[in-house]
């Protein structure tokens, strides 16, 4: 049972701590063009920033072994988009953003990319992409070189510029996640959900909430042809010309339609102790023909009472593909996994930054107020 952080190569195995990224950034192994911005460090992950210039390209690549992203983008790009004052990117089309961070990280660490928890429930389908990769959002241990955001918006064009941060990245060393028997035993003494009997196979199983209490909806719908969102303007946009909230009537179930987009909450209320960060795994298609978008990091303190949270229930980004799905009240859609940070952060998600998501229940991006 894993219960306490090993040791690999010299180095305490887990994600990397706010200080431990900091030291990283004052020892070159990330390397900023422009001073870090506010907020950008957050307990257990680092914010990622466009650059000056975005690249509007024919399709979505990979570099593959041995090739670099900029030889990749000679062949495929159109045309250039100057974003050093504000430029707007649109649905449908693909787009690759040099960042204004690059890595040189030392042997025995390795990182992972997601999109930030605003830029998936704006639906901006987006991923990082390093020389030489097979893999979207995986850096390898030991690379040394830059990075780049490749950014699709699905349902809202937005405005971006240099600085907007719609990416986040994680450090690690070693294998720090938790086996099943390891994740069982922290919620018997942290409870990780608020449902006692927690489903535990492969990950921690999160349900949907489709159920109706009080006169709050149970979900939104995206309207399509809305206007641009500005990822920097938070509150700017009047719900109701983006979403279309959503009641049942009678039964609590949903049924998805083809290639829209929705937002929905997970039925579970979630806790991060402090020592520990999660994630959301991809879901296993075989179940349902769905995609739960969000990926995205839960940083050390989300939903932890201490740090204002008592518990934050999941925010899920679902689109159904190809056909109409039936979602049912406390069908399972996805399932974290939690991982050993190398040390205790010096600070934590929630009171410690005034984080837009703690404590939260079924809850739009920070765009719309």
């Amino acid at each position: 049972m894993q219960d306490n952080p090993r040791q690999t190569d010299g180095r305490t195995e887990g994600v990397f701590p706010v200080q431990a990224i900091e030291a990283m950034i004052d020892a070159g192994g990330i390397k900023l063009e422009k001073p870090p911005a506010d907020t950008q460090l957050q307990p257990a992950s680092l914010d990622l920033r466009l650059g000056s210039v975005a690249y509007r390209v024919r399709a979505s690549f990979l570099p593959g072994p041995g090739i670099s992203v900029a030889e990749r983008l000679d062949d495929v790009r159109m045309h250039e988009i100057d974003l050093t004052g504000s430029a707007v990117l649109e649905t449908g089309c693909v787009y690759v953003v040099p960042l204004l961070e690059s890595l040189a990280l030392p042997e025995g660490v390795s990182a992972s990319a997601n999109p930030k928890s605003s830029t998936g429930r704006l639906d901006v389908f987006t991923r990082v992409i390093a020389d030489g990769v097979t893999a979207f959002d995986q850096i390898p241990d030991g690379y040394c070189g830059p990075l780049y955001a490749e950014i699709c918006p699905q349902t809202f064009p937005i405005v971006v510029r240099t600085g907007s941060r719609l990416s986040q990245i994680r450090f690690r060393s070693g294998q720090p996640q938790l086996d099943d028997s390891a994740l069982s035993a922290l919620h018997n003494t942290d409870r990780l959900v608020s449902s006692q009997a927690a489903d535990i196979e492969g990950g921690l199983a999160l349900s949907v909430d489709l159920d109706e209490v009080g006169e709050g909806p149970i979900g939104y719908r995206a309207k399509r042809h809305s206007g641009v969102v500005d990822v920097d303007k938070p509150g700017a946009c009047a719900v109701l010309d983006y979403w279309e909230p959503i009641h049942l009537r009678g039964q609590s179930r949903l049924i998805l339609d083809p290639d829209q987009f929705y937002i929905l909450a997970s039925k579970e209320a979630v806790h991060v102790p402090p020592t520990f960060a999660a994630e959301m795994v991809p879901f296993n298609p075989l179940v349902g023909e769905f995609r739960v978008h969000y990926a995205g990091f839960m940083d050390p303190g989300f939903g932890h009472a201490p740090a204002g949270g008592e518990g934050s229930r999941v925010v899920l980004e679902v689109r159904s593909h190809k056909v109409p799905f039936i979602l049912e009240d406390g069908q399972i859609i996805g399932r974290l996994i939690y991982e050993h940070l190398s040390e205790p952060p010096r600070v934590l998600y929630g009171s410690d930054l005034g984080s837009n998501y703690q404590a939260q229940g079924l809850k739009l991006s920070k765009h719309f107020g």
